[in-house]
């Protein structure tokens, strides 16, 4: 992977890494406004302006010309967007989620309560209690409303609440 580009083209992580430099990422707004080379962060010493340029070229925003000049590369952003994976139609559960989290609930009432019982397994063991707080602590992984959640899994019977609401567990 010379020069930081891979078989299909720079790579996004590296083209973000120079742009969190300061200096890259003024050397290469004044390459993209036209600057000539040698105006480059002109008011730096050589060593950080060098660095700077260097980052640039090596992660393929920026191209050196034989006669020296610098040009910013119009294809790269295309370049790192076409390497996406194409997004894949969601389709059972999965349609419901994004991310491992819970983006919508279904209206179907049965898809609802199968999303909730996939839930319910993952988040607690068979035999295993937990309190209030660890409930929310690992619903907090599948939604920000956790209360809400928390409420649909003892509504359509998945965890049953002890009577003094301190303790939650598998309905079995």
């Amino acid at each position: 992977m010379a020069g930081g580009t891979g078989i299909n083209g720079p790579h996004w992580r590296r083209v973000l890494a120079t742009l969190g430099n300061a200096d890259a990422r003024i050397a290469y707004a004044q390459i993209v406004l036209g600057a000539a080379a040698k105006d480059v962060l002109p008011e730096l010493k050589e060593q950080r302006r060098v660095r700077a340029l260097a980052a640039l070229t090596e992660s393929g925003l920026v191209q050196q010309h034989a006669s020296g000049g610098l040009v910013a590369v119009d294809s790269i952003f295309r370049d790192l967007l076409a390497q996406q994976p194409r997004r894949q139609p969601r389709t059972g559960l999965d349609r419901f989620m994004r991310l491992g989290r819970i983006e919508r609930y279904p209206a179907n009432v049965a898809e609802r309560r199968a999303l909730l019982a996939k839930i319910a397994n993952e988040i607690i063991e068979p035999g295993e209690t937990l309190t209030e707080r660890q409930i929310n602590e690992r619903l907090l992984s599948y939604t920000d409303d956790v209360v809400l959640l928390r409420r649909y899994l003892v509504d359509f019977g998945l965890l049953q609440r002890t009577p003094t609401g301190s303790s939650y567990s598998l309905v079995e």
